[in-house]
């Protein structure tokens, strides 16, 4: 049943109100959530559920009840969204106010703690040493997880609650997107990662949720360009929060969710966005080591960047121009990253791969090194970066000196190092480094020894190549096909390989060259001799110029007087290629059917003969499992009977006998082998037994003549024993008096002073004693005095409660006297009535007993009548007479002869109304009335209507109900 203030929210407020200032939240918790939760509070007005709302939600976050936080927004959002939005952003408010509120508190309290220190000297206590043993946490840290710990569990519950509700609900969305910040902030604030990946999950969800509920009322329209900017703000906070929390992955994630956003905008994003986007995309990509696309991003945040800020100063211009070409010339030519290998990652993998973040920039195609170079150049970057990164472009890019390239470099990369955004491009410049090393070595040089090799790439202290890092580095510059060098370890020599039929490489065609390979020698040697040939033709006939220019001439009259023909030709051609495909789509479509329908068909053919088959195993490897099973079962069995049998009788059975015994077999065995046993043992016990038996008796038989001597010797021996034990007692007992005499005579001479001394501590303690008399005397006789006054009011009180006890002792026996008499006249009076109702029982007995008798006294004397008369015919017969029921069965089905009248009958007692002539009103006893039936000729009463009679006895007294009032004396009642 609900409590009564179930009925009046304001009741169930004042209730709540009450128990809290008793100190009892709980209960006024669990009261306002069974109002809250009952279907009544649907019809509730909100001015009376909004109060109770803020009240519950403030005793939940007070108790950190999360589940009834949850239940109860649940129901007031069902309430309240269709009337009043306000009111829900009002009770999620106050929500979120009030558990940020109790962080704050709960991380002031746990510094406190912290603070409070007693002894700023002791600041290493037993027990904080003991846990730094045991536990890697400092004190501030287990502070923190006791105190702040889990009101951050329930702050970020109440943010998962409160996302859950306003998901998907247009009028909800601006708090929604509000929601969203403060969650993303309270993961900034408190470094919360995990939470962080959490809450990105539950967006996306959501996020994607938008369109499966889009049919229901009040959901999200993506269409809305305004919608569409407020979930790319929340995405790029999302972002921000990302990369200042150092989650790459999820930095990527919300890359992907910016994209797709961008996309289905209708309105063009705001600059600053987009500068926002490629900014963090540059810190993705520097994460992940992807040089390439992390220098595109630079690309596109410095165009943006200029776009928006007009007035840039030089220095920002030179700084952000510096390190978009310093992160294209990092771009490595051969990666030796941790990663496997390129070589072995699948062509469509990387295509694939680049064509995704080629999408994520905004690019057609993926970029190249040698494109954002040249893109850099076109924009005149050269002009306002830093000198040693121009100069850093020159050695790299322009010119060609393999011998002192890395002795030019260093004091550039010393630089660069000292820069902290430009230090993150040495790792990666020291590789590009290496490769134009290698490439313009193989220009020059054949073979050159491993030793030369490194002295030429000598590079500062943290960067230095020892001869295993280049030498890895070639095989995986060979094994991508950009390099082609052999190693030999014998001579500790390079051999700089050419293939003169292997495919161009466009990065062995980057930078300076200073002659041409023999592969591009053999490439290029044809078209070089035709030119050559052209040439030497030309100035041998200057004609063969003159024809050539007239045939060119020719040619393009004669393509524009075709042109026409041709085009009605190639449009003709273009209809009957595309006639011919559809014909040919149509036919290849209905094959595909009839083979779709056919495979559909084998497939549900061999689906029903495979789960045929599968039951058929399913069932007979359940057979096979379940007589293994017993197998298993019988050989443990028998396995352990047999152990049983080894241990207990010693019989040794082979394990071939015991797989091919049954257990009932080694039951019997057993059984017979422990029967034998015991028999033999009782053998053996019955020998054991009268061989025991014969030896104890000669034993002692001979041992008889033995304990007699025994029995001298010992006597002899204590003999001589108590001799000397005599003597020597009577030694010692001289001695000690001896020694107690020479004792008594010293101590007599200081008798006199002992007794006068011993009488002066008598006196003294006598006089002690009577002085400690008398106050005890006086303590007693005190004690007594107040033990009878005690004595005297606790006796007055005694007497006061007894006779208090006495007269309700009294007053009780009174009532139970005069309850008794009462339930004795009662007892009395119901006796009395008693005998009365058995006086006129007895009188009403007896009166009918009379009515009986002359009743039968009346039946007689009419049997009497009826057997003196004659039986006249039944025609003569007149009608109305009596007939007992005996002889009415006797006369069949004729009229009964009435009686014959008698003379002066007034007076008699059948004197009364006439009766009719079909016999009709006559008596029948009750007993017989019910087996007349419908006998023809029967009793009827009147001629044609039903029988009046009555039973003479119609009461439980025992006589009839006789009435005087419509009868005349005399007259008996039918």
């Amino acid at each position: 049943m609900a409590p009564y203030y179930a009925v009046k929210p304001d009741n169930a407020l004042k209730r709540a109100e009450e128990l809290i200032a008793l100190g009892q939240e709980g209960p006024a918790l669990q009261a306002l959530n069974e109002v809250i939760l009952s279907k009544r509070s649907r019809n509730n007005p909100l001015t009376l559920m909004e109060p109770m709302m803020l009240k519950y939600v403030e005793l939940c976050v007070n108790l950190r009840q999360g589940k009834m936080v949850k239940e109860g927004l649940h129901q007031y959002r069902n309430i309240a969204q269709n009337t009043s939005v306000n009111s829900i952003e009002t009770v999620i408010t106050k929500l979120l106010q009030l558990s940020e509120q109790k962080v704050a508190e709960a991380r002031a309290k746990a510094d406190q703690i912290a603070v409070d220190v007693d002894d700023l000297e002791a600041s290493e206590t037993p027990e904080s040493v003991m846990l730094s043993t045991v536990s890697g946490e400092q004190s501030k840290d287990r502070t923190d997880r006791a105190v702040v710990t889990p009101w951050l569990k329930f702050l970020w519950e109440v943010y998962r609650t409160v996302l859950d509700i306003l998901r998907n609900n247009a009028r909800l969305e601006t708090l929604y997107h509000q929601v969203t910040n403060k969650a993303l902030q309270f993961c900034l604030v408190y470094s919360r990662k995990t939470e962080f990946r959490r809450l990105c999950e539950i967006l996306r969800n959501h996020f994607q949720n938008v369109s499966k509920y889009s049919h229901q009322p009040h959901s999200i329209n993506l269409n809305d360009p305004d919608t569409l900017q407020q979930y790319l703000e929340v995405r790029f906070n999302q972002l921000n929060a990302a990369a200042e929390l150092e989650l790459w992955q999820e930095a990527f994630k919300s890359v992907e969710d910016i994209y797709n956003l961008l996309t289905s905008s209708k309105r063009p994003p705001k600059l600053e966005m987009l500068a926002n986007y490629y900014h963090h995309l540059t810190k993705i990509f520097m994460v992940s080591e992807d040089y390439l696309f992390h220098s595109t991003a630079w690309n596109k945040y410095s165009n943006l960047a200029r776009s928006i800020q007009k007035n840039i100063s030089e220095e920002d211009h030179s700084r952000m121009a510096s390190i978009v070409l310093l992160s294209a010339l990092a771009i490595p030519i051969i990666t030796t990253t941790k990663t496997r290998p390129g070589y072995l990652e699948a062509d469509e993998y990387r295509i694939q791969k680049h064509t995704r973040l080629s999408n994520l920039m905004g690019l057609a195609a993926p970029p190249t090194r040698t494109g954002l170079l040249k893109e850099a150049l076109n924009k005149n970057i050269l002009s306002r970066v830093r000198p040693e990164i121009r100069d850093l472009y020159n050695i790299l890019e322009v010119q060609f000196h393999p011998l002192s390239i890395c002795k030019k470099i260093n004091p550039i990369m010393t630089k660069l190092a000292e820069d902290k955004e430009m230090s993150l491009y040495v790792r990666p410049l020291h590789q590009v480094i290496l490769t134009r090393l290698l490439q313009q070595l193989s220009q020059v040089y054949t073979t050159v020894k491993l030793e030369f090799v490194l002295q030429l790439a000598s590079f500062p202290a943290p960067f230095s190549y020892d001869a295993a890092t280049i030498e890895k580095f070639i095989m995986n510059g060979c094994k991508r096909g950009e390099l082609n060098i052999r190693i030999d370890h014998a001579s500790q020599s390079l051999t700089f390989e050419t293939d003169l039929f292997a495919a161009p490489k466009g990065t062995v065609t980057e930078g300076s060259q200073l002659q041409s390979s023999p592969s591009d020698l053999m490439r290029t040697q044809l078209s070089r001799l035709a030119v050559n040939l052209n040439a030497a033709l030309q100035m041998i006939d200057p004609t063969v110029a003159t024809d050539a220019q007239e045939q060119k001439q020719r040619a393009v009259k004669d393509a524009l007087a075709n042109m026409q023909k041709e085009h009605r030709a190639a449009l003709e051609r273009k209809n009957v290629i595309e006639h011919r495909k559809e014909l040919i789509e149509t036919e290849v479509a209905r094959l595909e059917k009839l083979a779709t329908e056919e495979k559909a068909q084998a497939a549900a053919k061999k689906a029903e003969a495979e789960r045929k088959r599968q039951q058929e195993e399913l069932r007979r490897r359940e057979e096979e499992r379940r007589k293994r099973l017993e197998e298993e079962i019988q050989r443990d069995q028998a396995k352990r009977i047999a152990e049983e049998i080894s241990a207990k009788t010693g019989l040794q059975l082979k394990p071939e006998e015991v797989e091919k015994s049954d257990v009932k077999a080694l039951l019997d065995l057993k059984v017979n082998r422990l029967q034998t046993e015991q028999k033999e043992m009782s053998d053996r016990l019955k020998q054991i037994y009268k061989r025991l038996d014969h030896t104890e008796r000669a034993f002692r038989k001979e041992e008889i003549p033995l304990l007699e001597k025994d029995y001298e010797r010992q006597q002899k021996q204590d003999r001589a024993f108590y001799d000397a034990a005599v003597k020597a007692e009577l030694a010692n007992a001289k001695e000690t008096h001896t020694h107690n005499m020479k004792v008594k005579a010293r101590l007599a001479r200081m008798f006199a002073d002992f007794e006068t001394h011993r009488d002066k501590l008598n006196a003294a303690n006598i006089d002690a004693l009577n002085a400690k008399k008398k106050a005890a005397q006086a303590a007693i006789e005190k004690e007594k005095q107040e033990r009878i006054a005690q004595w005297k009011a606790k006796r007055e009180e005694l007497a006061a409660i007894r006779e208090r006890e006495e007269q309700e002792r009294l007053a009780k026996e009174e009532a139970e006297r005069k309850a008794k008499e009462d339930a004795e006249r009662r007892t009395a009076e119901l006796a009395k009535e008693k005998e009365e109702r058995e006086r006129q029982r007895r009188e009403l007995d007896e009166r009918a007993r009379k009515q009986m008798e002359r009743e039968a006294e009346i039946e007689a004397k009419m049997e009497a009548r009826r057997s003196q008369a004659a039986a006249p015919p039944a025609a003569s017969r007149p009608g109305g007479a009596y007939v007992p029921p005996a002889l009415r069965a006797r006369q069949g089905g004729g009229e009964m002869p009435p009686p014959s009248p008698r003379a002066g009958g007034g007076d008699s007692w059948r004197s009364g109304p006439p009766r009719s002539s079909s016999g009709g009103g006559a008596y029948v006893p009750p007993a017989l009335r019910n087996r007349q039936g419908a006998a023809p000729g029967g009793p009827t009463g009147s001629g044609d209507g039903p029988d009046d009679r009555r039973p003479f006895r119609s009461s439980g007294s025992g006589f009839g109900n006789r009435s005087t009032g419509d009868r005349e004396p005399g007259q008996w009642r039918r």
